[in-house]
C-alpha cells in the first residue's frame, strides 16, 4: 500500500456519539482513546506559574527530570513541545528540505497522523508492512504499534538516514525502550505525557535524539512553546517514579481484566498495550453498535472489518463495561 495519509479517524468524539445515539455527555464511557483513565494527582500550583511567561529554569527542570526518567543517552538532546502531535506535524517539514521529493517508510497499519504529516509535507509514503524501507530517507516506527502493540527492534529501522521512533506508549514496558539509540545521528524518539499520566489535556510532549534535528524543531516552535502550568507539573510528574511503578502494575492488571470481560463477550484479544486491547470480533461495526447501547463509546478502523480497540475505563466505570451485553 502506497500514497496518501489514509483516513485521519481518531478517537474522542463524544459529542458525535451523543448525537448519533443519544444521552448527555456524562453518561458515556469514552474507551476510544488510550490515556490513562486515572491520572497522576495534580499538585498546588504557585500562582506565577500561571501569571508570568515561562521562564528557562522551569524548561531546564523540565528537560533535567526527562532525561532522568527516561535515561537519556549522552549525546542525545530533549526538546520538550506542546505535545507529541505537535512534534509529529513538524518533523515533516524540517527534514525535507531540499530540491528531491524525499521518501519516508511508514509501516502499518498505524498512528495515522505520521503518514499525514509527511504526505502534507510533499514526501513520497509508503505503508507496506513487509516491504518499504529500502532506498528510503526516512523510517518511522511506531514502538508499541498503535493499534496492535507491536514492537521493533533496533535491527529492523537500520537502512535510512532518518529513524523516527514513536514511544508514546513505551512508558507502560520502559524495557523495550529503544532509548539507547537517541544517541545515533539521524534518530528521533517521540515521547507523549499526556497517556501515561493520564493528562492529555495538559499538552506536553518530548523529542529526545539528533541535535541538529531538534534544534530545528525548537526554530519551528518558537519562544515559549511550553506553557507554565505544563512545565510546572511535567517535572514534578517525572520525578515521580514510586508512582510511574505502581502505575505500570495497576495498568497490567486492569487490561487482563479487560481481555477477561471481552473473552467472555465473544471478542478475541490479538494485541495492544496495557492502556488499550485490541479485539478481532465477527463485525466491529455492530460492536460499536453494540457499545452505544450501553453508552459506551470504542474505535473502530476503516482498514478493518474485524478490528475494535478498547481503552481502560475508570475504577467506578467499570459496572457500565460489565452490564454489556
Amino acid at each position: 500500500m502506497n500514497g496518501g495519509a489514509g483516513i485521519r479517524d481518531h478517537g474522542g468524539r463524544i459529542d458525535a456519539a451523543v448525537a448519533a445515539h443519544g444521552g448527555h455527555r456524562a453518561d458515556w464511557l469514552d474507551l476510544s482513546t488510550g490515556l490513562n483513565p486515572v491520572p497522576w494527582p495534580l499538585p498546588e500550583l504557585a500562582h506565577d506559574v500561571w501569571t508570568a511567561l515561562p521562564d528557562r529554569a522551569a524548561d531546564e527542570a523540565l528537560v533535567a527530570a526527562a532525561r532522568a526518567f527516561w535515561c537519556v543517552p549522552k549525546g542525545a538532546q530533549v526538546l520538550a513541545a506542546p505535545g507529541a502531535s505537535a512534534l509529529i506535524a513538524r518533523l515533516p517539514h524540517v527534514l525535507g528540505t531540499g530540491p528531491k521529493t524525499r521518501r519516508v517508510w511508514i509501516p502499518g497499519p498505524t498512528y495515522n497522523e505520521h503518514a499525514a504529516a509527511f504526505t502534507a509535507a510533499g514526501w513520497r509514503v509508503t505503508t507496506d508492512a513487509a516491504r518499504g524501507g529500502d532506498g528510503a530517507d526516512a523510517i518511522v516506527a511506531v514502538h508499541p504499534n498503535n493499534p496492535d502493540g507491536r514492537l521493533w527492534s533496533s535491527e529492523a529501522l537500520e537502512g535510512a538516514p532518518v529513524r523516527i521512533i514513536d514511544e508514546s506508549f513505551c512508558d507502560l514496558s520502559p524495557e523495550h525502550s529503544l532509548i539507547d539509540l537517541a544517541a545515533r545521528p539521524g534518530t528521533v524518539i517521540l515521547k507523549s505525557f499526556g497517556k501515561f499520566w493520564g493528562l492529555g489535556g495538559l499538552r506536553l510532549g518530548f523529542a529526545i535524539g539528533d541535535r541538529s534535528i531538534l534544534d530545528a524543531l525548537a526554530e519551528a516552535m518558537g519562544p515559549w512553546p511550553i506553557s507554565g502550568p505544563a512545565l510546572a507539573i511535567g517535572a514534578a510528574a517525572l520525578a515521580d517514579t514510586y508512582w510511574a511503578c505502581r502505575t505500570r502494575d495497576t495498568l497490567a492488571t486492569e487490561a487482563r481484566r479487560l481481555d477477561a470481560l471481552m473473552t467472555a463477550r465473544g471478542a478475541t484479544p490479538v494485541g495492544g498495550t496495557a492502556l488499550f486491547r485490541l479485539y478481532d470480533v465477527e463485525d466491529a461495526a455492530l460492536w460499536q453498535e453494540r457499545l452505544a447501547r450501553h453508552r459506551i463509546l470504542g474505535r473502530t478502523f476503516p482498514y478493518s472489518r474485524r478490528w475494535l480497540r478498547l481503552g481502560l475505563p475508570a475504577p467506578a466505570r467499570w459496572p457500565q463495561l460489565e452490564a454489556l451485553s
